[in-house]
């Protein structure tokens, strides 16, 4: 919540006939307008408490809440806001030199800093890697990256590498939500969208995957709070994102296009037409190789061991055979 806006007996407030403030335009005060009041007035009397503690301007600090006050560095110092001012570090270590503070329960303390050396201590790799890994389109990528790898496992069992890169990517990015300021509703709506397309992938109905395209933009869209500076993802990143989804989701129909218009390939229908060549009959049946594989057989016409057979049908496990065509006779398997 802001700090700030009109407040009874100040500027942008304005008394009604019963003598009560209201804000401008004239509307009676609303619930929002006590909340803000009450805040402010308790940000006030933190502000002036710490002043007072330091002997500080604590009527400056007031005016800085308020009114939003600011003042240089020179007028600063005149209006005793600050004690004095530093040009770099060690000029700051000098100045306090010799100063008592008072520390926790009372205790007081003389800084000896004149002689003190400064140390500058860089942050380990580990500190650098989260540090990266908590950039919101970093996070948003690693999300991707873990949700994509799961996707391909699922569909390619045994691949394992990318299971194993999407599992660890989704953990990471888990964890880098965990450590920003997230939008659980815009979390949920992506967890929607990239639900309805991975059941377009495995079940095509184009209604269902546009569903997810615009469930998954929308929801990342709303994931960061943006009301914190540059938390903001970065909407280049979620149009290459969602273009991805969309030409998977174009991947899996035109695959599904495909095989439906293409020749039959497995099953009963398939076996229909194929040569075959007899390997033993006797009477009705006997047995056939088509197709790379030793089938049993049956016909309602006596053929030789050799001799090349057309499947008609097929019965259970059982072939149905007939003599095959004269031109046919050479396209046998063997």
């Amino acid at each position: 919540m802001q700090i700030g806006g009109p407040l009874p007996g100040l500027p942008g407030s304005t008394p009604d006939k019963d003598g009560k403030d209201q804000k401008d335009g004239g509307n009676p005060s609303a619930t929002k307008d006590a909340v803000t009041a009450k805040v402010t007035n308790d940000a006030v009397a933190l502000i002036r408490s710490l002043a007072e503690l330091r002997g500080r301007n604590a009527d400056w600090a007031e005016k800085a809440v308020r009114d939003a006050a600011t003042l240089s560095t020179n007028a600063a110092l005149q209006a005793n806001v600050i004690e004095f001012t530093a040009h770099d570090p060690a000029d700051l270590l000098r100045q306090v030199d010799g100063r008592t503070v008072e520390l926790a329960g009372g205790k007081t303390h003389t800084l000896a800093t004149r002689d003190a050396v400064i140390e500058a201590v860089d942050p380990g790799w580990i500190a650098r890697a989260l540090a990266v890994i908590t950039d919101p389109n970093i996070a948003f990528v690693l999300l991707m990256v873990g949700i994509y790898g799961l996707i391909f496992e699922f569909m390619s069992p045994g691949a394992v590498a990318p299971g194993v890169v999407g599992t660890i990517c989704l953990l990471l990015g888990l964890y880098a939500l965990n450590m920003l300021p997230i939008n659980y509703a815009g979390f949920g709506l992506m967890l929607v969208g990239i639900a309805l397309l991975a059941i377009e992938a495995f079940n095509p109905t184009v209604v269902i995957g546009l569903g997810g395209i615009v469930a998954f933009v929308l929801g990342a869209a709303m994931l960061f709070r943006i009301e914190a500076p540059g938390y903001a993802l970065s909407w280049p990143l979620i149009g290459i994102v969602a273009a991805m989804f969309t030409g998977l989701i174009l991947v899996v129909l035109g695959a599904l296009r495909r095989a439906r218009r293409g020749p039959v390939r497995t099953g009963a229908q398939a076996m229909r037409g194929l040569s075959a060549e007899v390997i033993d009959w006797s009477e009705t049946s006997g047995h056939v190789f088509t197709n790379g594989e030793r089938w049993q057989a049956r016909g309602t016409e006596t053929f030789r061991a050799g001799e090349m057979v057309e499947v008609a049908s097929i019965i259970d496990l059982t072939l149905v055979v007939r003599r095959a065509p004269a031109s046919a006779g050479e396209g046998g398997t063997a």
